[in-house]
């Protein structure tokens, strides 16, 4: 069963002489459990169609389905409760707390939805301790190494228990090792705890942990292969020109 499903999504940013067509009736569906990776060149439109999937823009034209609903017959309070429960995101950047440590980061996602301090701190140090990160709840983050921080932020992305994982450039900025590690809990919790992820990267050892890999170039889909492996993700990125 699909968790989200695009139907010809177009985003055009400005107008007239000016306008630039960022995605161009792209469609694209992503099942419960399953690992999709987007790949493409800068300005491609991976991050666009990102941004529209989580509803963190919307499209010029063009239909989105969650759970088998059209977004656009949402209100803005279901759409954020939406993204608040079903929805998680992952950016390059981390993007967490300075001043608090790695439990009351991962724990915030539930405070704001209503959830008590006790639980919220309860679900999120399960979740920290299902990462790898049982002895640094308490660190803040220029206590933790970025590969510890982005361990932070993919266990603060679960603890609502959402259906699908949004993740961006994820290990864009991290070394080799930290980003194979985050990977690999990226395929964990699309393997072992069933959650939809759809992944951005530029990286293709990063993509090869996908099952899917979509190829775009000027805001379009043009390759959808599924993999099972490095060996056919590089020979799927040679067909596409990326190696």
């Amino acid at each position: 069963m699909a968790i989200v499903e695009a139907r010809d999504l177009t985003r055009v940013y400005g107008s007239g002489n000016t306008a630039v067509t960022a995605l161009d009736g792209v469609s694209i569906s992503v099942d419960a459990g399953e690992f999709v990776a987007v790949m493409g060149p800068s300005g491609c439109g991976k991050s666009t169609l990102l941004n529209l999937l989580g509803g963190l823009d919307s499209p010029t034209s063009g239909e989105i389905e969650i759970d088998g609903r059209l977004v656009s017959g949402m209100t803005d309070d279901e759409m954020t409760k939406l993204r608040r429960r079903r929805f998680g995101f992952v950016f390059q950047f981390f993007n967490l707390i300075p001043v608090l440590s790695a439990v009351e980061n991962a724990a915030l996602p539930l405070l704001l939805d209503g959830v008590s301090p006790a639980d919220s701190h309860s679900r999120a140090a399960e979740w920290l301790a299902r990462v790898g990160l049982a002895d640094r709840m308490n660190n803040r983050p220029d206590q933790l190494s970025g590969g510890q921080q982005q361990r932070v932020a993919v266990a603060r992305a679960l603890v609502t228990d959402p259906a699908l994982l949004l993740a961006d450039e994820p290990t864009g900025n991290l070394d080799s090792r930290s980003s194979e590690d985050v990977a690999g809990l990226l395929k964990q919790a699309s393997d072992e705890w069933g959650r939809a992820i759809l992944m951005v990267t530029h990286d293709p050892r990063i993509a090869a942990h996908a099952h899917r890999i979509v190829f775009m170039t000027d805001g379009r889909i043009v390759d959808d292969t599924r993999i099972a492996g490095s060996e056919e993700a590089r020979v799927a990125m040679e067909k596409v020109g990326l190696l």
